[in-house]
């Protein structure tokens, strides 16, 4: 283990030398990659060095307790190696997760799209609870969102809302959010109070930087029109929202969420940019015979991948059998608990992939 991560301390000592660099501190894409790449190979750093600490120890103790000549002292020994060797196993298991290469695209900033699926209104309202949902599940993370785009239902919700997240290891974390969500429950407008399924689609979209795409303008018309929907007087007059054509791909973007154009023509661009980013993204991974079908993040837009029951109060994710009897918690933002069995999951997946590195 320690010479895997001696191999570690190498590179970082590399990439250490190499981000205070003139000429890389002026690549702007270089930088950034290699201050991300020095932030993980810290982390694995300050764990080596505990780690040596954890082995030291032990060796210390078996040189005491080989000369077994102060009692004293070799019962501090005892305790100093008892509690060495219980915490290694653990640490070593941490270690392992470390050392698996990192899907490059984790670190990313995230968009988020949730629309109303099968259900009528009862949908749109249920996808304002996933909104809902996901924005408190974000502010408790201390992660930034900002509405790009919102389509309301006619009885509460949304038809579709679009949202883009910011923070440390944003996409990495709600990746496994795609998919489609079903709620079980009797609906408002329900007057025989029969439970109904309704069902919400999530697309989770990493953000995509300038560099990463090649946009080229040409390609693009761009539509300027008054908002909708609630408002006032400055956003329903004058023509800020914003709909993007991309004319190569068919693909629309629409932003009307800010009072001025500029910023809206930067939010829509920025969602165009990662559709793309995600269609490229694909295909790479499609053509790689190599790539992994992971059973919790499948890329399949189409697949259930939860159940809100409320009249069970239970919450079930069936890619990977859980079932929780928390919905009120979970449906007001506590979602941590299934996002780190997902986790759990997917490390053990990729550990077994790359169980050659060990």
């Amino acid at each position: 283990m320690l010479e895997k991560l001696n191999i570690v301390k190498q590179k970082f000592d590399e990439v250490n030398d190499l981000i205070i660099q003139p000429d890389i501190i002026a690549d702007q894409k270089r930088y950034i990659a290699l201050n991300k790449e020095y932030k993980d190979l810290k982390a694995l750093m300050d764990i080596r060095d505990t780690y040596i600490e954890l082995t030291d120890n032990i060796k210390e103790a078996e040189e005491i307790l080989a000369d077994g000549s102060d009692a004293e002292m070799v019962d501090m020994a005892k305790m100093q190696m008892e509690e060495a060797k219980e915490a290694l196993p653990a640490l070593e298991e941490k270690i392992k997760f470390m050392l698996v290469p990192k899907d490059p695209e984790d670190a990313k900033n995230c968009l988020v799209e949730i629309r109303a699926g099968a259900g009528g209104d009862e949908a749109s309202i249920f996808a304002g609870d996933l909104f809902r949902m996901y924005t408190k599940y974000c502010d408790d993370k201390g992660w930034k969102t900002s509405v790009v785009d919102t389509n309301e239902g006619t009885s509460g919700g949304f038809k579709e809302v679009i949202f883009e997240v910011s923070g440390e290891d944003v996409y990495g974390t709600l990746k496994f959010e795609a998919g489609v969500h079903r709620v079980q429950r009797v609906p408002q407008t329900e007057t025989q109070g029969r439970v109904h399924t309704s069902a919400a689609s999530v697309i989770v979209l990493p953000e995509a930087e300038e560099f990463d795409v090649e946009l080229d303008m040409k390609e693009v018309r761009i539509e300027r029109t008054t908002s909708t929907g609630p408002g006032g007087q400055s956003v329903n007059t004058t023509y800020s929202a914003i709909k993007l054509h991309h004319e190569p791909t068919g693909m629309i973007v629409s932003c009307q969420d800010q009072k001025s154009s500029h910023k809206n023509l930067e939010k829509a661009l920025k969602v165009l940019r990662s559709r793309l980013y995600e269609m490229e993204l694909a295909k790479k991974q499609a053509a790689d015979s190599e790539k992994r079908k992971s059973m919790v993040s499948t890329g399949d837009r189409s697949a259930k991948i939860r159940t809100y029951n409320y009249p069970q109060g239970r919450v079930t994710d069936h890619r990977i059998g859980l079932t929780l009897y928390d919905l009120g918690n979970i449906i007001d933002g506590d979602i941590q608990k299934i996002i780190d069995e997902l986790q759990l999951v997917d490390n053990t997946e990729r550990l077994k992939e790359n169980s050659d590195i060990f």
